[in-house]
């Protein structure tokens, strides 16, 4: 995989309702899907197709959540996963560092290493690391791309804990800073190009979290559907700087996603 350490390589719905789901983005996103074939999951992947070439890229993976996950205290949520060159190492030095393990080091055949972790905050994100020499565009670095990831959002109770955490184990960078006045700073997040931003959590956000914005064609198209299919909009459409416009929704199993796009 030609992702360097500390990419965002991969998005995935943790979900009640996979079908319903997938109906629900394709029509926001024009996500195509494929069964995976695990045979004890229930996982399948999306597929975003490039305007220009017409080539299909898979951007996120749908799994169901099973009866024992909700006993253990699964919820609907989107989960991004990041590129480590040794999901092993990666899983010790973050304990130590003060991260948690919710799944250790497992073999996707094919596929590549990944875990399930949390940082020292809390906060549940998965790390990968890659065995199949693909090359990820899930994370649209290169240019705008709908169906794709345009920004990672990470809300967190302990900004300067965040940037001590993320930078050591990920070579990320800040990238400058844009005042929030009460809220604090946003601040951005380079590794690279810009991937993202870090916000102190609202108080209105129930837990610390990652938050994923998926590009749209059209924002106001986006806003319709998302109404029109049992989703909610919990704000939005709201213009942010470079002249997008992002909103944050809730699709119908109650996980909460953004999308931005231009009007």
């Amino acid at each position: 995989m030609s992702n360097k350490q500390g990419d965002f390589v991969w998005y995935e719905l943790m979900t009640t309702d996979s079908a319903g789901a997938r109906e629900f983005y394709s029509k926001i996103l024009g996500w195509t899907y494929t069964d995976s074939s695990m045979d004890d999951l229930s996982y399948w992947l999306a597929a975003a197709q490039d305007a220009d070439t017409g080539d299909k890229h898979e951007v996120a993976g749908f799994m169901e959540i099973s009866p024992d996950m909700l006993k253990n205290g699964a919820q609907p949520a989107w989960v991004g996963y990041i590129g480590v060159d040794n999901t092993d190492a990666m899983v010790t030095a973050i304990k130590i560092d003060g991260g948690g393990v919710h799944v250790p080091p497992t073999d996707i055949p094919g596929v590549g290493r990944f875990a399930m972790i949390h940082d020292p905050q809390g906060v549940i994100f998965y790390i990968m690391q890659d065995t199949s020499g693909n090359h990820s565009l899930a994370f649209a670095a290169d240019k705008p791309r709908v169906g794709h990831c345009a920004w990672n959002e990470l809300y967190t109770t302990d900004q300067a804990g965040a940037w001590a955490f993320y930078s050591k184990h990920f070579g990320w960078t800040k990238d400058g800073e844009m005042d929030m006045g009460p809220m604090g700073t946003y601040d951005f997040i380079r590794h690279g190009g810009l991937i993202g931003a870090m916000m102190h959590k609202p108080d209105e956000q129930p837990v610390a979290c990652w938050q994923f914005y998926f590009r749209v064609a059209n924002i106001k198209v986006a806003h319709d559907v998302i109404t029109a299919n049992g989703g909610q909009v919990l704000m939005g459409p709201h213009e942010v700087p470079g002249g997008d416009q992002i909103i944050v929704g809730m699709d119908p199993t109650g996980a909460v996603f953004a999308v931005v796009g231009t009007q």
